[in-house]
């Protein structure tokens, strides 16, 4: 059973089949999906799913905190599955490919008090960017 079921299966949530195989599609490391390349997976596991349950299938895990929205640049919303693995994100400025990264260090560490102009800091999002491999060989 992947990390993400039986996260859920441990709130007691109720998994419809349709429910089940979005947690599935999301299932992976470095996993990013777009709604819409759920949706396309779910369809190949299970016809009859529709869009908009995979829309509102992808709101409710990320209102439960157990899937992250990830929005890099301009594209599409990205659906990430490591919401309770403390990471950043490493993505090609080309083709937008995303990859999580654990550098060393605390970022909400290097954040020094007289930067912080008063706030309480509770989160750091850090995104690094660059071109992949496969976009670099094009």
């Amino acid at each position: 059973m992947s990390d993400l079921l039986e996260r859920l299966r441990g709130r007691g949530w109720r998994m419809t089949a349709q429910r089940r195989v979005v947690a599935e599609v999301l299932e992976g490391d470095h996993v990013h999906l777009t709604a819409d390349e759920v949706h396309a997976r779910a369809v190949l596991r299970l016809p009859e799913i529709s869009r908009a349950t995979v829309y509102n299938t992808l709101g409710e895990l990320v209102s439960l905190g157990e899937v992250l929205e990830v929005a890099t640049d301009k594209r599409a919303k990205r659906y990430d599955p490591n919401a309770h693995r403390p990471h950043h994100h490493l993505v090609c400025a080309r083709c937008g490919a995303i990859k999580d990264v654990h550098p060393g260090g605390n970022p909400l560490a290097d954040l020094p008090d007289s930067e912080r102009f008063g706030f309480t800091v509770s989160d750091v999002e850090v995104t690094y960017r660059g071109i992949c491999p496969n976009c670099a060989a094009a």
